[in-house]
């Protein structure tokens, strides 16, 4: 071959192994990138998911870094922010996404949803509640923007707004909301009955029937206009059937319901009653409702006798409790000494227990709450069935 050819040759050689060996150096360096991204993005996830979450910030500061136009990054960053108490920061970052230009709608409104739950986050629900009204206007992301806006109105117990709400929000996912929305009502006839609107209190329990034929709580509301309005029949009726709806709730009924019966002066009916729930209710409730009945209607002796054999069978530190202090005036001496001791050790193990928990969340409190004070959902919290419990 001639040699001027050859010559010719060497330029473009040349440069096609340069940019070979550029690229292939720029690929070695963008594939490291991308993989030490990855790992760090995995690694974020797995402190997240370990609820690490200075860790997690820490890796996602990192992400932002390297990327600033990742949107996704920046929104795991404002909900870290959110849930470390830092609403600020949070609000300041989900603000600056919604107003970026170019962000397409899709991540705009979740960008939009972030912003609401930080406002919410800060207490600032008058901002949320506009933001959320718009998203659920605009038909974006509407499913969670009307969730957000009924805890919005139960917060401000705005009960007939959650109502309207929560009837869009049935129609929009067809999920079924109606015990809550039952529970909206028993709000609002709750409200009624303590300003003396009787009328319309059972116009809302009806309500509550309609969209919970078995609401406990509707019951017991009835139950309770009832014994008011001196209407005692009727106010055991409705006791007795809140117990027939839902038998755990047995510790919260039948105190009304024993008032009812002794007002009515039909304790043989209670006492029938009562062996009745013992037979399907394991707590220690209604054996202690029938041990006061005993005393007060056959002595101390037989009360007492009652209580110990029921303790046999079914262990309870208030059982115990009870039958300390219905024994404490027999003895004396270092006997008594010792009962003494015995109660103040079963008072402080009760006074360090909860009685109710959460189904959902396992929130423990000692007092019964229709709404969980954690996770917000109704009707959950329920009596602990234990030794030191009920």
């Amino acid at each position: 071959m001639n040699p001027i050819w050859l010559l010719a040759l060497v330029p473009p050689v040349a440069f096609y192994c340069g940019w070979w060996l550029a690229r292939r150096t720029d690929a070695r360096r963008s594939g490291a990138r991308v993989n030490e991204l990855s790992s760090d993005y995995f690694r974020g996830l797995n402190y997240l998911l370990n609820e690490e979450q200075d860790k997690a910030l820490e890796v996602f500061l990192r992400l932002a870094e390297y990327n600033r136009d990742t949107v996704e990054t920046h929104l795991a960053l404002g909900n870290l922010f959110r849930k470390r108490g830092e609403v600020d920061r949070a609000i300041r970052l989900h603000q600056h996404l919604v107003s970026r230009q170019g962000l397409s709608d899709e991540m705009k409104t979740v960008a939009l949803l972030e912003l609401g739950e930080d406002y919410m986050r800060a207490g600032l629900l008058d901002r949320a509640e506009t933001l959320f009204s718009d998203l659920v206007a605009m038909d974006a992301l509407a499913p969670s923007a009307l969730r957000h806006l009924i805890a919005i109105y139960q917060h401000e117990r705005e009960w007939h707004k959650a109502i309207d709400h929560a009837r869009r929000l049935e129609a929009m996912t067809g999920e079924d909301e109606s015990a809550m929305i039952a529970q909206f009502y028993c709000e609002l006839a709750e409200q009624s009955r303590q300003h003396g609107a009787r009328t319309e209190a059972r116009d809302y329990i009806r309500e509550a029937f309609a969209c919970q034929a078995d609401c406990v709580r509707a019951h017991m509301i009835a139950g309770r206009l009832s014994s008011e309005e001196d209407d005692m029949p009727r106010a055991i009726a409705s006791y007795e059937a809140a117990i027939a709806a839902d038998i755990a709730f047995v510790p919260e009924i039948l105190p009304p319901l024993l008032h009812c019966y002794a007002r009515s002066q039909q304790m043989d009916r209670a006492e029938t009653f009562l062996r009745e729930i013992m037979a399907r209710y394991h707590g220690i409730s209604p054996v202690l409702a029938l041990t006061r009945l005993y005393e007060g209607r056959d002595g101390e002796r037989t009360a007492i006798d009652f209580l110990t054999g029921q303790l046999r069978k079914r262990p309870s530190v208030r059982g115990l409790m009870a039958l300390i202090d219905a024994t404490m005036d027999k003895v004396s001496g270092e006997a008594r000494e010792n009962y003494l001791i015995l109660r103040d050790l079963t008072r402080k193990l009760l006074e360090g227990q909860a009685m109710y928990r959460c189904s959902r969340c396992g929130f423990g409190a000692k007092a019964h709450h229709w709404q969980c004070p954690s996770c917000k959902n109704w009707g959950t919290v329920r009596p602990i069935h234990g030794v030191a419990n009920e």
